[in-house]
């Protein structure tokens, strides 16, 4: 049930606005609520035109908690789509927070405590393995596609171009140059800020292994990291030596305050974009973004029909393009997608 959300009311400043305070509980209630129906065989499937409100199988309404941790850069979209899905079923509650892609997997989804956690990249191994110790299933499922941006000051006239090659020297832990000039030499003898996700983040990771390379010298850690996007978006507006990076979202909120990077790798330097992270022209730092719901949790009615929402929207435009900043999938990639959530609930009530 794709929502029409062209209304022009857009809800991208709350969202942003919302993941930089760490904002949690849509509802404003974090507890757990027993309310909730078992069996995610209910929702859509039976839902009756007249009523835009979902409901179960046996035509109660949905009712019961959702809890979300993980990714700040897919935050913005889960946020939306749990203000959408609560809209229309007012008695489930959707608790999203912002806390990293891997400080999610580790502190929240991995020990049993939330039912989703957004990912801006793939889940390792060992978070596999520590899922599984606790008895917790994966069900990996690709909701967009992001352009990590860097940024640098608007004032900044030296480096709105960058290698790959420099974009590595200057982030590296081997090189860690002091001073822009120490990466070219015409460039300012000033010492650079540099702004970033935490080790927590996903696209800290993904970062490193676009552009560092997962078996090179690693990410400098001389640097300001935060799983707080709005704080990056400050550093690199205050100093006209600072740079940093952060998913596109949160670049074109801020379009104004900070100038991206065209990044070349190779073929001439490109712009981050919906469309070159579409076409796959802005490489490397083109990347999927995730959202993991758990197995277990997809046996409850409310829990699959929230799943079955966000995958349903995964090719809204207005909202995944236009409210949130990310490429949407296609028809085939969404059908893909459902399809292996359709078998995992499936699984769930078996």
């Amino acid at each position: 049930m794709t929502r029409d959300l062209s209304s022009g009311v857009s809800r991208r400043k709350f969202l942003l606005t919302s993941s930089a305070v760490g904002a949690a509980g849509l509802a404003g209630c974090t507890q757990n609520n027993d309310g909730g129906s078992s069996g995610g065989s209910g929702g859509s499937g039976g839902s009756d035109d007249s009523d835009d409100s979902d409901s179960t199988a046996t035509g109660q309404p949905l009712s019961g908690t959702i809890n979300i941790a993980g990714s700040s850069t897919v935050f913005p979209l889960s946020t939306a789509l749990g203000e959408i899905f609560q809209e229309d079923n007012p008695e489930v509650n959707i608790n999203v927070q912002s806390t990293g892609s891997g400080g999610g997997f580790a502190n929240f989804f991995c020990v049993g405590d939330t039912d989703f956690n957004n990912a801006s990249r793939p889940i390792k191994p060992e978070e596999e393995e520590q899922c599984s110790s606790n008895g917790v299933e994966p069900v990996e499922l690709t909701v967009a596609t992001d352009a990590l941006t860097v940024i640098v000051n608007n004032d900044n006239d030296w480096a709105t171009e960058l290698t790959v090659d420099q974009l590595a020297d200057l982030w590296s832990a081997e090189t860690q140059p002091q001073q822009w000039s120490d990466v070219n030499s015409d460039w300012p003898d000033q010492d650079i800020e540099l702004f970033g996700p935490s080790d927590a983040s996903g696209t800290y990771d993904y970062f490193i292994e676009s552009v560092l390379g997962e078996e090179g010298p690693g990410h400098r850690q001389d640097y300001s990291g935060t799983e707080q996007d709005r704080t990056i978006v400050q550093g690199v507006e205050g100093s006209e030596y600072a740079i940093g990076y952060l998913g596109f979202a949160y670049y074109t909120e801020n379009s104004d305050r900070v100038q991206a990077v065209a990044i070349d790798d190779g073929d001439g330097p490109v712009e981050p974009s919906l469309e070159t992270a579409r076409t796959g022209e802005y490489t490397p730092l083109s990347r999927p973004l995730f959202t993991y719901p758990k197995v277990s949790a997809l046996s409850e009615d409310h829990i699959a029909e929230f799943a079955r929402f966000f995958v349903e929207n995964t090719t809204n435009q207005d909202l995944v393009a236009g409210d949130v900043g990310y490429v949407p999938l296609t028809d085939d990639q969404q059908a893909e997608q459902m399809s292996t959530l359709e078998d995992a609930i499936e699984r769930a009530n078996d």
